[in-house]
């Protein structure tokens, strides 16, 4: 049932997830997280699901442009899945909006693979991906993505090279011209400062340790596998599938270097995840074990959810 429902791309998928995701938003925080908010609060509260529901649209805008995946809806309701999984995230509002502009960077890099426009292609890439770094400064290592990009595409051309610095230059002179006219200068000083701090607060802890680490072992199968089923089809995405692998580690690490009980940056390994997971999905050919495998996707984040809830 799952599997004909969101194995096709129809708009009630999108319905069903987008409804779901908003009902989900405002219970984790009044229910999940008993948090109160004033006014002015609750419009910036309104303002960032609007972004989250968007970036629905842009995952999807990504993967069917890019042909990542078949034609379904497994991606988008995997992203909503991994929120559910980890409902934290939605209390961190640098989360949702740093992994919007790098999934909007991630459009950019990935169509780099057509030979067309390859600088502004990288120009608007970097652009993106150091808006991102306003609200996580390790998120500068996604400029890692374009010089791989650039190198298994058309590496001779040194003006290629020197694109990133010229988009990196541009966001921080804009920035810089809007702090000076808010008088908040010191917001790039106190911004990246690159803290290798492993906080042992968040990761020593039970639960919050044994989920993550479960995520990243199901996520990584799932990418092997991903690796294998591209290899043996012969299909022609290697090039991007290995991008895609470098940002899902790049999101590890950044992972591992902000956590903390008030940060919560592992959303920004949700867009590599769906697409492996969902590229396992697909490589699974009998109807009653890919329905199997649906439902358990659906039932564990829930079940966790609730279970979590009763807890506390």
């Amino acid at each position: 049932m799952i599997s004909s429902i969101f194995g096709k791309t129809k708009p009630i998928n999108f319905i069903i997830v987008l409804s779901l995701l908003f009902v989900f938003y405002w219970v984790a925080h009044f229910l999940l997280f008993e948090n109160v908010y004033k006014p002015s609060q609750l419009l910036f509260q309104t303002a960032i699901l609007a972004v989250l529901l968007f970036s629905i649209f842009a995952l999807n805008f990504v993967i069917k442009r890019n042909k990542i995946t078949g034609t379904n809806s497994f991606a988008i309701l995997f992203y909503t899945l991994l929120i559910v999984l980890f409902p934290e995230v939605l209390t961190d509002s640098n989360a949702v909006f740093c992994s919007f502009f790098l999934l909007l960077s991630i459009r950019r890099l990935l169509s780099i693979k057509s030979l067309k426009n390859i600088k502004l292609k990288a120009f608007d890439f970097t652009l993106w991906t150091t808006v991102a770094s306003l609200f996580y400064d390790w998120a500068l290592l996604y400029l890692v993505l374009v010089f791989a990009a650039i190198y298994l595409y058309e590496p001779k051309n040194i003006r290629n090279w020197l694109v990133p610095i010229v988009g990196v230059f541009t966001v921080f002179m804009i920035t810089t011209a809007i702090l000076i006219l808010t008088n908040n200068l010191d917001f790039l000083a106190d911004h990246y400062v690159f803290s290798m701090n492993f906080n042992t607060d968040y990761f020593f802890n039970l639960g919050n340790s044994t989920k993550l680490i479960v995520y990243i072992i199901v996520v990584s199968i799932a990418g092997i596998l991903a690796f294998v089923r591209l290899g043996k089809s012969g299909v022609g995405k290697i090039s991007t599938m290995r991008l895609i692998t470098l940002s899902y580690f790049i999101g590890l690490v950044l992972t591992a270097f902000k956590s903390s009980p008030d940060i919560f940056p592992v959303m920004v390994t949700f867009f590599p995840a769906v697409i492996f997971i969902t590229n396992y999905i697909e490589s699974i050919k009998r109807h009653n074990i890919k329905e199997i495998v649906l439902i358990a996707s659906i039932l564990i984040p829930f079940t966790l959810l609730v279970s979590g809830f009763i807890l506390e």
